[in-house]
């Protein structure tokens, strides 16, 4: 009762508040919403039970002081005995339902160790693919080297990123993420650019996800016939002898370029493999099979049943690992260094197409739009930057162990190192089997994430236009259409993945990884009067280099 005759705006009850609001890291009115709900009111298993009268009005009075109460102003910050307990905290649904939270805040938290694999899980996603075709296109030594300092500033650039909230002196950054900073800093052009160029990573994923899913689709079905109607095939002309064997799909293929052409099968059985072919063709059918399956799984209102499937992402990546471990074993190392002069069989160290190398590269290490929020869950806050350290260097070395691996034993002779596909799965026969079990695992791991990825897109997008995530049936359709088209046309008029990424890569990075990083970096310690013309040369030229990269992309 004495503390509801003092008066908010005490400087005495105001500095008590903080202290002691200070002791618990659960009370914090922005991130969540308590309020104290009798335990007979809450049945553990059946969540449907009603929020008691009691309860509704206490939450309503932590909305009016939500109110009062502004983004740098906490002295109408709701006093201590309207927030209850730590104990007696549930959260509310919109739907009245109440769900008690289990434990506080630190034994929700992950350790170190599950932080660095979460973001290393995050990160390895189609880019593995292509990065032995991104070292062919730079040249062995020197795609070595970009790899490297690439994975660099990246790491740098999401650092910048990481410590951005922290750095606004006098706001509440706790539950803030990179859009909202730039928002800060740039006002609605900087939410809105971030969240356009934020799209542009989403749906480029999403396109490169529907031609992987076309060719794993198209192989899978190729493979599950040929051994049903006991067919020999003969993927090429241009391949390998022995028991793993490689391919080069398309030969004739300009060295210089990176277009894609289908596989061709050599059959012996008439009219029945020809009719087969005719329905079942990686370009002209399979992108339209697939919307059949695809276009109403984006339409669930809820991404929640397909966030459990996230664990194929982790076994297929490591049975990527084993595969390229095997394969480099029995074929061994074919390695000759022409530094810059090439030959029919061997690419130079150092070509001038590096830039496409540089344009994957952005992407395979893009996290920047949601490092924050992997950060948070953190149990040790001061080891943030220790912990992405390691995961940034799980992934480079991740990335090198496949791109170098699978470049140095690709056999050539007989083959040209020019023959490696920008998905090097390509590059084996589809009546391989350790090849079927990664094409099959890959398809259904991309089956489940697809509808993740949409569901992201509809957040964001439905979100800022209509201020709800589902607006409507037709509204979500109309979107998931646009998404799914721009997937099947990419599919069945441009289906290579090596270039849609960079260009994905490059475009989404210059904003979210270059520009806005830098610029708020450089706008921060110039507040603080601690910008120095070193820091700002080094910080404009990362401007520029982003730039760079993106326009190198179209002259490639």
């Amino acid at each position: 009762m004495e503390d509801d005759c003092r008066p908010l705006l005490s400087s005495e009850q105001t500095g008590e508040s903080y202290s002691h609001r200070g002791s618990r890291d659960l009370l914090d009115i922005k991130a969540k919403r308590p309020f104290h709900v009798e335990p007979r009111n809450i049945v553990e298993d059946d969540p449907q039970e009603r929020v008691s009268v009691e309860a509704a009005i206490l939450n309503s009075r932590l909305h009016y002081y939500s109110r009062l109460m502004g983004s740098s102003d906490r002295l109408l910050s709701p006093p201590n005995h309207v927030i209850p307990p730590p104990e007696e905290i549930y959260i509310y649904s919109p739907l009245g339902i109440a769900f008690k939270v289990t434990g506080n805040d630190q034994s929700s938290k992950n350790p170190s160790i599950i932080t660095i694999f979460a973001i290393w899980n995050t990160m390895m996603g189609t880019s593995i693919l292509s990065m032995p075709w991104g070292i062919k296109q730079a040249g062995f030594t020197l795609g070595i080297l970009i790899l490297i300092l690439i994975g660099l500033l990246m790491l740098y650039c999401c650092y910048i990123v990481l410590k951005s909230p922290k750095a606004i002196p006098n706001v509440d950054t706790s539950d803030w993420e990179f859009p909202d900073v730039c928002r800060h800093y740039f006002g609605r052009f900087g939410q809105w650019s971030s969240l356009i160029f934020s799209m542009v990573s989403l749906i480029g994923a999403m396109v490169v996800y529907w031609v992987l899913m076309s060719n794993f689709l198209f192989n899978t079905g190729q493979f599950i016939y040929n051994y049903a109607h006991n067919v020999n095939t003969s993927d090429s002309a241009f391949g390998t002898n022995g028991s793993d064997k490689v391919i080069c799909p398309y030969p004739n293929t300009d060295p210089e370029g990176n277009c894609t052409i289908s596989t061709r099968y050599l059959v012996n059985n008439g009219n029945d493999a020809s009719d087969f072919h005719h329905f079942w063709s990686k370009t002209s059918t399979i992108p339209f099979y697939l919307i059949t399956l695809l276009l109403p799984l984006l339409c669930f209102r809820s991404a929640s049943f397909f966030a459990r499937f996230t664990f194929l992402g982790t076994i297929s990546v490591v049975y990527l690992i084993v595969l390229v471990t095997f394969k480099a074993v029995r074929l061994g190392f074919h390695l000759e260094f022409h530094w810059f002069d090439s030959t029919q069989i061997y690419v130079p160290e150092f070509r001038v197409l590096f830039p496409q190398l540089t344009g994957v590269l952005t992407l395979a290490f893009f996290i920047h739009n949601c490092i924050i929020t992997l950060m948070k869950n953190n149990r040790d806050q001061k080891n943030n930057v220790r912990d992405l350290s390691v995961a940034y260097l799980l992934v480079g070395l991740t990335y090198l162990y496949v791109g170098v691996l699978i470049f140095a034993s690709f056999p050539s002779p007989p083959l040209s190192k020019d023959c490696i596909e920008p998905n090097f799965l390509d590059n084996f026969p589809s009546n391989d089997v350790l090849v079927f079990v990664a094409r099959t695992l890959l398809l259904f791991q991309m089956i489940t994430v697809y509808p993740l990825l949409g569901y992201l897109v509809r957040v964001q997008v439905m979100g800022q236009i209509f201020g709800n995530h589902y607006p409507s049936f037709l509204h979500v359709l109309a979107l998931n259409i646009l998404i799914v088209g721009a997937g099947v046309l990419v599919a069945r008029f441009y289906p290579n993945i090596g270039s849609i990424i960079r260009f994905s890569g490059a475009t989404c990075s210059l904003a979210l990884v270059f520009v806005f990083p830098a610029l708020v970096h450089m706008i921060s310690l110039r507040r603080q009067g601690a910008l120095r013309w070193p820091s700002a040369l080094f910080h404009s030229f990362l401007i520029l280099l982003g730039a760079a990269n993106l326009l190198a992309q179209f002259f490639m």
